[in-house]
């Protein structure tokens, strides 16, 4: 009896047999049959427990590494060219040729496929299957089903499954004793690399099933749509608006965000307490009206930045010379005053209101913090 149909025959007899064991009041609207695939999938994970998991754990035991690893190219090179079958029925003709290269560099130069060549020249790797290539094609998924002895499926990949097994190049092994052992080693090698995430999942997922059921949708999903080629819209940092620019940064908006609303606020009153300053200060400033009170309009625009020029920060420095020996709080504006000199051309604001020294920093965190 050929070894290779004995997953077939007890998935469809456990399926007959298990298949009204239990129910669930309210199942998932993917999961239909949850009832039925919970019974299926506690009898596999308790054959596993005891038959699979041991022999992989003294296959590890008894076998080195280098050995493992060559074990797994070899079956990972054929799989690679199924996988190019399907993607030339899928008409993915880049991916197709790709996987064929990875096929005849691991198998002439990675003698045999025991070693990996073809990664070390960037030659990516695919996963295809026959499920995939009727999803490709509009078939829809069905229902989610646990297989008896195979683990989690849908309908649609449960039929796809059946031509994998027929079209798998390692089925056409002449003798069948020599294909048999073939799928042995192949089922516990599969294993044996298995065990890290199984160990993972007995002690982080509180429901094993849920947790098995989600990752194997949201893997096919990934697999049928950009895993393997599909378009997936990522987002664009670089628009206008979108908060990632030098002006407009992430930055800009988180943080100084809060600096600057305040700043553009307090220009208009910056600029109108700089008109009553000047006859304070005494006959040194007399200039100081001229610019200052003769042109509200600054006050009302948003870019107060050319009083902060030439002819704004030769007077500012009097009035807050003046303004230091009379009031406490425009101490602030002589730095400010300063610093406004030298980066009049970045900062939006007016220079002598406290605290707008900090706004030429802000922009250029934007670039620092943007995202490719």
């Amino acid at each position: 009896m050929n070894v290779r149909h004995l997953p077939r025959l007890g998935a469809l007899a456990l399926s007959v047999t298990l298949a009204a064991c239990s129910t669930v009041r309210t199942p998932s609207p993917t999961d239909p049959l949850e009832g039925m695939n919970r019974t299926i999938f506690t009898f596999n994970d308790t054959l596993d427990k005891y038959t699979f998991k041991p022999v992989a754990q003294g296959y590890q035991w008894a076998v080195p590494q280098p050995i493992r690893t060559g074990v797994t190219n070899v079956f990972g090179n054929v799989g690679d060219a199924y996988t190019a079958f399907n993607e030339l029925l899928q008409l993915k003709i880049t991916d197709f040729v790709s996987d064929i290269m990875r096929v005849t560099v691991n198998t002439f130069w990675g003698i045999g496929g025991l070693f990996d060549v073809a990664s070390l020249m960037n030659l990516p790797k695919h996963q295809q299957d026959f499920g995939l290539t009727l999803g490709h094609y509009g078939v829809p998924a069905g229902p989610y089903v646990v297989l008896p002895l195979l683990g989690p499926s849908d309908v649609r990949d449960g039929v796809g499954t059946i031509a994998d097994f027929e079209l798998d190049p390692t089925s056409f092994i002449e003798p069948v004793s020599i294909r048999n052992y073939v799928f042995v080693v192949r089922l516990v090698n599969t294993r044996a690399n298995l065990l890290g995430a199984s160990d993972l999942l007995s002690n982080a997922a509180l429901d094993k099933y849920s947790f098995v059921r989600d990752a194997y949708l949201q893997r096919r999903q990934y697999l049928l749509g950009s895993g393997n080629g599909g378009a997936t819209a990522l987002p664009n940092y670089d628009e206008e608006g979108t908060g990632a620019g030098p002006t407009g940064g992430a930055a800009g908006a988180a943080g100084a965000g809060g600096a600057a609303a305040p700043a553009a606020g307090a220009a208009p009153t910056g600029a109108t307490q700089a008109a009553p300053a000047a006859p304070a200060s005494g006959a040194a400033p007399t200039p100081a009206p001229a610019p200052s009170p003769a042109k509200p309009e600054p006050s009302t625009q948003p870019a107060p930045a050319a009083p902060a020029s030439a002819p704004g920060a030769a007077i500012a420095a009097p009035q807050t010379d003046a303004l230091a020996s009379t009031d406490a709080g425009a101490t602030a504006a002589s730095p400010a005053a300063d610093a406004s000199s030298t980066v009049a051309a970045n900062e939006p604001a007016d220079p002598s209101v406290p605290g707008a020294q900090m706004m030429p920093r802000t922009p250029y965190l934007a670039p620092a913090l943007k995202i490719k």
